[in-house]
């Protein structure tokens, strides 16, 4: 099911589906089960669902993810290829920030600035709420303090390296932290800075 592309609907197989979002910056496309499924979720569009999607999720849950938090995503199309990061408040989905898109990256590298610009958005607004990210090794990158990517550098990628970089000096320079938590995707779905191009 397509909600944003070239032609919004519903389609029945991927590969329909894949002619109306491929190349497409800002598409927002979801697989579902059943066509009813699609059908309610194509009424409701991208943020209503995940709204409710999220609640629904969180009911009945014995450990569910802190509210009062702010969740990061990335979305790559293609591995390298153009790249965005953004985060939202997880209660809300409320967007708090979003990159511009980035010819050629990778999503470990999306995650990883993610997280860096919501500890350096957060230190600027003095707030402290914990940070959820889906990408362990992105975690991984900003506890060691280097993105350990091995996209190559060239004319393409310069201004992405640039931001990596830093984001690194950012890390090594400012001693503000706050939790930084993986989010549970088996138990709580998808994260809600997700940008619903799956």
């Amino acid at each position: 099911m397509v909600w944003r592309g070239l032609t919004p609907g519903i389609y029945s197989n991927w590969a329909a589906c894949e002619k109306q979002v491929k190349g497409v910056d800002s598409a927002r496309f979801k697989s579902f089960k059943t066509r009813e499924e699609a059908e309610t979720a194509f009424e409701l569009g991208p943020e209503k669902f995940q709204r409710i999607s999220a609640i629904e999720r969180n009911r009945n849950k014995s450990n569910p993810p802190v509210g009062s938090s702010i969740a990061v995503d990335a979305a790559c199309s293609g591995n390298p290829g153009k790249m965005e990061y953004r985060g939202v408040f997880t209660e809300t989905n409320t967007e708090l920030f979003r990159s511009k898109v980035f010819e050629e990256g990778t999503n470990n590298i999306g995650e990883f600035l993610a997280i860096v610009h919501c500890l350096a958005w957060q230190q600027k607004k003095r707030i402290n709420y914990p940070i959820y990210s889906d990408s362990q090794n992105a975690i991984n990158w900003v506890k060691a303090g280097k993105a350990r990517t091995k996209l190559f550098r060239s004319a393409k990628t310069e201004e992405l390296f640039q931001l990596i970089e830093r984001a690194e000096f950012w890390l090594k320079n400012n001693d503000f932290r706050v939790p930084i938590m993986k989010w549970d995707t088996k138990s709580w779905g998808e994260i809600p800075a997700d940008f619903g191009r799956k």
